[in-house]
C-alpha cells in the first residue's frame, strides 16, 4: 500500500511538473525590465475609464503627482483580474497621495473598456498598447503563443519622471503593495 501510495504521489507530482513545464514553454521574456532611477518613457495611449474612451498622457498624469503604470498581459484572465480588483481597492489611497493609477496591457486591447469598468471597478484608467510598442519602450515584453504581449511589471514614476519603483512577477499580489510602499516613500520626502 505505500508503495502504491508513492507511486501515485510520484506520478502526480511528475504530471504537475510536465504540465507546468509546458505552460511555461510558450511563454518567456523578451526583456528587463527599466531599473529604478532610469527616465521613464514618455507616452499618450487610448485608453478606457468607467467604460468610457479617453486618453491617457503620462506628461499630463505626472503633472498631479506620481503615476503608477503597471502592465498585464490580458485582461479578463485570473491573474490580471485579481491584480486588477486590488488595484482598484486601492486606488483611493493612491489618489489621496495624489498619485494616479493606470493599467496597460498588449494582450485582448479590443477588451480595455469592459475591463476598466468591470474588473477595475471604474476606479482607474486602462489603456491598450497595440504591438506592445509601450511595453517594449518599458522593456517588459513577453513572448505567448507567438505573439508579443506586456509582462505584469509594476512602475512608480515621479513627477520629474524618474523610475522609483522597477517590479516584475507573474504573481500579482505583491504589486499593490510594493506601489503603496514607493509612492508613500516618494510622499513622505515631498509633503
Amino acid at each position: 500500500m505505500t508503495i502504491f501510495k508513492s507511486a501515485t504521489v510520484a506520478r502526480g507530482f511528475a504530471l504537475g511538473l510536465g504540465g507546468a513545464l509546458a505552460l511555461l514553454a510558450g511563454t518567456f521574456p523578451a526583456s528587463a525590465a527599466l531599473p529604478v532611477g532610469e527616465k521613464a518613457p514618455d507616452f499618450t495611449l487610448k485608453a478606457a475609464l468607467a467604460g468610457k474612451p479617453m486618453t491617457f498622457s503620462l506628461r499630463q498624469a505626472l503633472k498631479k503627482g506620481p503615476v503608477v503604470l503597471y502592465f498585464f498581459p490580458a485582461a479578463f484572465t485570473k491573474g490580471c483580474t485579481l491584480e486588477a480588483h486590488a488595484f482598484a481597492e486601492a486606488t483611493d489611497d493612491f489618489n489621496k497621495m495624489h498619485a494616479t493609477v493606470i493599467g496597460v496591457t498588449a494582450g485582448n486591447i479590443d477588451r480595455v473598456a469592459e475591463f476598466s469598468s468591470v474588473e477595475c471597478r471604474n476606479k482607474f484608467a486602462v489603456a491598450a498598447d497595440p504591438d506592445a510598442k509601450i511595453a517594449g519602450e518599458y522593456k517588459n515584453q513577453l513572448q505567448f503563443n507567438g505573439k508579443v504581449i506586456s509582462d505584469r511589471t509594476s512602475y512608480v514614476i515621479a513627477p520629474d519622471g524618474k523610475i522609483l519603483l522597477s517590479y516584475t512577477n507573474p504573481n500579482p499580489e505583491e504589486h499593490i503593495t510594493k506601489a503603496m510602499e514607493a509612492v508613500k516613500a516618494w510622499r513622505a520626502k515631498h509633503a
